[in-house]
């Protein structure tokens, strides 16, 4: 329950936050959106070493992390407490808006389910999120049982995927924001599945390692430009619907890849492929991805709206 209860929390923050942000900097919603996504993803690699590192200097003592835990939590909402002033003075009338909306709501998630636009986006972001939940997943088995590096080399690996991606979304968001979205979305596609192919061929670490940061380079430059492209194309009343609306689609691709890459490895371990068709399907749905996109006919704008 209590996990339940902080996963609803962060499907409520994240959603909103990106919507403000893209209403905030509509002519830099590439850049700034990925700014925070990359600032997210930090947390995420500090936040289990400084948990480890306590756990270590503490003897295990859980109480005291997740005491830690909560301080940062509590400390991040009275950071947000200046955001409940702004507009003071017409809380009555929108209160009475707010109303109104609230019986638009599944009107304006109806608009977004319809918008084939949103939806290609979705498909392109489900697919990412599909082969990503899948390689942080299966690419451990593989170096561990295959290539034998030790836990420590395979974590390094793991988590140089996430690492680049906080200092090449920013970049790639900016670019997105020059050039418009298809062609960080296109490209990105093409050079995050084409290392996918190459990857069960090799075993020199040094390769190993060139191959999983052009994949995470290629991740980041679509995520860069996914949630800004949503963004361009829906009302700004329906941004922040959007969001969620995406969110929602990239979770359930991020938690049906590893499922579905799981019964292809124990469907290929059958006929002594052991992880070469995993890598290779994956590789393949990243292109097959990018050229969908690329060929769609829908209502996408080659700039960023302003």
């Amino acid at each position: 329950m209590v996990r339940f209860y902080h996963g609803f929390a962060t499907a409520i923050f994240v959603p909103v936050a990106e919507a403000a942000i893209a209403e905030a900097f509509p002519a830099k919603r590439g850049e700034r959106i990925s700014l925070f996504s990359s600032a997210t993803y930090a947390s995420r690699i500090i936040a289990p070493t400084l948990g480890g590192y306590l756990l270590l200097t503490t003897s295990n003592n859980f109480h005291l992390l997740y005491l830690a835990v909560g301080v940062v939590g509590i400390t991040s909402a009275i950071i947000t407490l200046p955001f409940l002033a702004e507009k003071k003075t017409s809380l009555a009338v929108q209160s009475e808006k707010d109303t109104q909306k609230f019986g638009n709501m599944f009107r304006g998630w109806r608009k977004v389910a319809s918008n084939m636009g949103v939806l290609m986006v979705g498909f392109v972001q489900a697919s990412q999120y599909f082969v990503y939940g899948s390689v942080e997943f299966f690419l451990v088995g593989y170096l561990t049982e295959i290539v034998k590096l030790n836990g420590l080399i395979t974590g390094l690996m793991i988590t140089s995927i996430v690492a680049i991606g906080i200092f090449a979304r920013p970049l790639m968001g900016r670019l997105s924001d020059r050039v418009g979205r298809r062609i960080p979305i296109i490209v990105g596609c093409v050079v995050s599945g084409l290392p996918l192919l190459g990857l069960p061929f090799f075993r020199d670490l040094w390769v190993l390692l060139l191959l999983v940061s052009i994949y995470g380079l290629g991740f980041a430059s679509v995520l860069s430009s996914t949630h800004a492209l949503t963004s361009d194309l829906v009302p700004r009343e329906l941004v922040g619907t959007s969001m969620g609306f995406i969110d929602t689609i990239m979770d359930v691709g991020q938690t049906v890849g590893p499922i579905a890459s799981g019964l292809m490895l124990a469907a290929s371990l059958a006929y002594g492929l052991q992880y070469t068709l995993v890598f290779l399907t994956l590789g393949l749905t990243l292109l097959a991805t990018g050229a969908i996109f690329a060929l769609s006919r829908t209502n996408t704008p080659l700039k960023p709206r302003s």
